[in-house]
C-alpha cells in the first residue's frame, strides 16, 4: 500500500511515469485513473443533501452512505469512460490537452483497454448496486433518478460534450439530481425548495468544467468538439464563468432572505479571497506561459485551476454554514 500516494491523488492529479505506475497498488491506480482529486465536488453535493435531510429531521445514515458511495462511484465511472471514449475517438492523440495535464491511462500506456474497462465496470457496478438498493426503498421516482444518472454517466463525453450540453449536464447533475434527488432518496420527499437550494453549489462544478473547456478551447475547436466555450467564444465564456461565480453568492443571499437558510450560511463570503483571485484571472486571456507563481505541474491547466480552488473553498464553507444553521435551529427548538 502507498498511503502517501492515496493522499496525493486525492489532492491533485499527479503526473507519473510508467515505471512509477507499475510500482503502485491497485487503490493508487484507481485513484489516479479516476482523477480522484475532483471527486470532492461530488462528495460535497452528497453532504449537502444529507445536511438538508438532517435539518428536516429525516436523516438516515445507511441511505446517505449509499447515496455518497453511489454518486462518487458514478462520477469515477464517468471519468474512466471519458478517457476511454476520447481515446477510441482519437481525441487524445498528438499530445492533446488532456494528455498533458495528467496521466491519460490509455494514451500514456499505463493501462490496457481491457484493464481500464474492468475498472469502469467494477466501479460502475458498485454505483449501480448502491442505486438499486435506494430504488428498492424509494420506488419509481428513485428509478427515474437512477436512469437519469446512468444517462449522464454514459453519454456526457459523447454526444453531450460535443454539442454544447456538457456544461448544462453538470449543472443539472450536481444540483437537482445529486442534491435534490439525494434528499429524496434519504427522506422519501421531493422538495422543490431543496432543488433551488442546490443551485448555489451546483454552479461551482459548472464553473470548473467551463474553466476546463476554456483552457482547451483551441484544441477542442480544432477537433470539432463543440463545448459551450467553442460555441460562445473564449471571451464571452470567461465573462459567463465570472457571472456564475457571483450568482453563487446572490443565491445564498436570496435563500437567507426567504428564510430557507439562517444568516449563518453567509459564512460563504469568507471565500472572497478565492473569488477575487478567480475573477481577476478570468478577466484576461490565458497567458502563453505559466507565471512564476504558478505551479509548473498544474500547467497547461489555468482557468479550471482558479475555478476549482474557489469552488472547493466555497463548497466547504457552505457545508460549514449549513452545520452552523443546523446547530442554531436545534438550539432554538430547545
Amino acid at each position: 500500500m502507498n498511503i502517501a500516494m492515496w493522499g496525493k491523488a486525492l489532492r491533485v492529479i499527479p503526473r507519473i511515469t510508467k515505471d512509477e505506475w507499475d510500482q503502485l497498488d491497485v487503490i493508487s491506480r484507481w485513484l489516479i485513473s479516476t482523477r480522484a482529486a475532483v471527486l470532492i465536488m461530488t462528495f460535497i453535493s452528497a453532504a449537502i443533501a444529507g445536511m438538508l435531510a438532517l435539518r428536516d429531521g429525516q436523516f438516515d445514515l445507511l441511505r446517505w452512505l449509499l447515496l455518497a458511495v453511489g454518486l462518487i462511484m458514478a462520477h469515477a465511472t464517468n471519468n474512466l469512460l471519458n478517457d476511454y471514449i476520447d481515446y477510441k475517438r482519437g481525441v487524445d492523440k498528438n499530445n492533446y490537452f488532456r494528455a498533458r495535464y495528467g496521466p491519460q491511462p490509455l494514451e500514456h500506456g499505463l493501462m490496457t483497454e481491457r484493464q481500464l474497462l474492468t475498472y469502469a465496470v467494477v466501479t460502475g457496478l458498485i454505483a449501480l448496486a448502491a442505486g438499486a438498493y435506494l430504488v428498492s426503498v424509494r420506488g419509481s421516482l428513485a428509478l427515474i433518478l437512477l436512469g437519469l444518472g446512468a444517462f449522464f454517466v454514459l453519454f456526457y463525453t459523447w454526444p453531450l460534450k460535443y454539442i454544447g450540453l456538457g456544461e448544462v449536464a453538470v449543472l443539472l447533475v450536481w444540483g437537482p439530481l445529486m442534491i435534490g434527488g439525494g434528499y429524496f432518496v434519504i427522506t422519501g420527499t421531493w422538495n422543490w425548495n431543496v432543488v433551488v437550494a442546490s443551485l448555489p453549489y451546483a454552479l461551482g462544478p459548472t464553473t470548473v468544467i467551463f474553466g476546463k473547456h476554456i483552457d482547451k478551447y483551441v484544441e477542442d475547436k480544432a477537433k470539432g468538439i463543440h463545448t459551450l466555450p467553442v460555441i460562445l467564444g473564449e471571451r464571452v465564456s470567461r465573462a459567463m464563468v465570472s457571472v456564475l461565480m457571483v450568482v453563487q453568492y446572490l443565491l445564498v443571499v436570496y435563500l437567507v432572505v426567504i428564510g430557507f437558510f439562517t444568516p449563518i450560511v453567509l459564512v460563504v463570503v469568507f471565500s472572497w479571497p478565492m473569488l477575487r483571485l478567480a475573477l481577476d484571472n478570468f478577466r484576461r486571456p490565458k497567458p502563453a506561459e505559466p507565471p512564476s507563481f504558478y505551479p509548473k505541474d498544474a500547467w497547461p491547466l489555468w482557468f479550471v485551476s482558479f475555478a476549482f480552488i474557489h469552488n472547493r473553498r466555497y463548497g466547504l464553507l457552505l457545508l460549514a454554514g449549513m452545520i452552523g444553521d443546523l446547530v442554531w435551529r436545534a438550539m432554538l427548538v430547545r
